[in-house]
């Protein structure tokens, strides 16, 4: 049977998505399917990687050193097809804090910033705890898809002046992969009117079968200089918990304050596990990331299905991720009855729509990325609640 299917129990490892369950959703009965980390084990390579380091038994400051950042460089070059120099490199305990610096480093007080919602909730506050305005470009959503307003999208950056978009490519929580020509639309806008364009690209890995990720930065050498593209392999091969990623910049001045600002912060480091596990995932997790693509299609296929079927979700289609957004609109609930629904009656934890903007009001976000027992009963535990609403 595939390490996919296994159920591995996780309570008692200070797992943030299960151990804070009973907590969050106010029940020990209560069905996990909301943060964004996987039900799977790592790549073997991984874990014997991280045994073999914790076996030396020393753990000291630990380089980023030529290797690592060719590793980088093979990983985004046989993915995306996208040339690097490792001279690019920043390296970052994660893509929040680096959308934080980036604010920081980049913006100042005042400035307005682009948004395309709903979106990510963090970027919310990357955005408003440094004193920065949100600008929202409200994503179009119609016949089960998401599209970009591009008039409204240039109409906002040019009233509001606005000095740096915040993009998620591919998109959380709509699952959107922008295609190349939704992406050079938007950066010729962004070129236009002298914006920065800050890119989290941390679900780049994760395209669903008939999908391409584009790095935005790829498009051509002027976008790459306005540019600064987040990624890493924690999403991608299940290791958020070791904090490890890295920041793409191109321009020699924005990545020199971008350097400046991680060391005032002292966030100039990763810690010796993640660096072992992201050497480790992007030298040897190629096979464990194609078979993983195959099980996120058939969670997704199966969900769609089935929650389609009850006539009361409609399960937007993804494209990348292996999130869900569905919406729940025809349940004639009210978003807090529709929250109370899911948590009380259904027995499942999702995540809340509406903390990912306005726009998610009527939905609610879940995670797809377990064995397909666990699957199973979470989709059979809504389609049960369902036909008794």
């Amino acid at each position: 049977m595939s390490r996919f299917y296994e159920v591995k129990d996780r309570m008692g490892t200070r797992s943030v998505k299960w151990d804070m369950a009973e907590k969050l959703f106010k029940s020990k009965e209560v069905l996990p399917m909301w943060v964004a980390d996987m039900d799977f084990q790592a790549p073997q390579a991984v874990i014997d990687a991280l045994r073999e380091r914790a076996g030396h038994g020393i753990f000291g400051y630990t380089l980023t050193d030529e290797l690592i950042g060719g590793n980088i460089y093979d990983w985004v070059k046989s993915r995306y097809n996208w040339t690097i120099d490792t001279n690019w490199i920043t390296y970052s305990p994660g893509v929040v804090p680096s959308l934080h610096m980036m604010v920081q480093a980049l913006t100042e007080k005042g400035d307005n910033l682009l948004i395309q919602t709903p979106v990510y909730p963090p970027f919310y506050k990357v955005v408003e705890q440094h004193e920065r305005n949100i600008i929202k470009n409200e994503l179009i959503y119609r016949e089960n898809r998401y599209e970009i307003d591009f008039v409204d999208f240039e109409n906002q950056i040019k009233k509001n002046d606005v000095k740096a978009f915040i993009l998620c490519n591919p998109h959380n929580p709509v699952g959107r992969v922008w295609t190349e020509e939704e992406l050079k639309k938007m950066a010729d806008i962004c070129l236009k009117h002298n914006v920065l364009i800050f890119s989290d690209e941390i679900h780049a890995d994760l395209v669903l079968p008939g999908y391409n990720h584009t790095p935005i930065a790829s498009l051509s050498e002027d976008i790459n200089q306005k540019t600064i593209t987040c990624l890493s392999p924690t999403k991608t091969f299940n290791l958020a918990g070791l904090q490890a990623s890295y920041v793409i910049t191109a321009d020699k001045k924005l990545k020199k304050k971008m350097d400046d600002k991680f060391l005032a912060q002292g966030m100039n480091m990763l810690n010796t596990m993640g660096i072992t596990a992201l050497e480790a995932a992007y030298q040897h997790g190629a096979e464990w990331l194609e078979e993983l693509l195959g099980i996120i299609k058939e969670n997704k296929d199966y969900a769609l299905k089935h929650l389609n079927a009850t006539g009361k979700i409609e399960v937007v289609e993804p494209e990348g991720t292996y999130l869900l957004w569905l919406d729940c609109k025809k349940t004639g609930l009210a978003h807090e009855d529709l929250k109370t629904f899911m948590q009380e009656t259904a027995k499942v934890g999702l995540n809340d729509g509406a903390s990912f903007g306005k726009e998610g009001e009527g939905f609610m976000r879940m995670n797809i990325a377990c064995p397909k027992a666990t699957l199973e009963e979470g989709v059979d535990r809504i389609v049960k609640a369902l036909k008794e609403l």
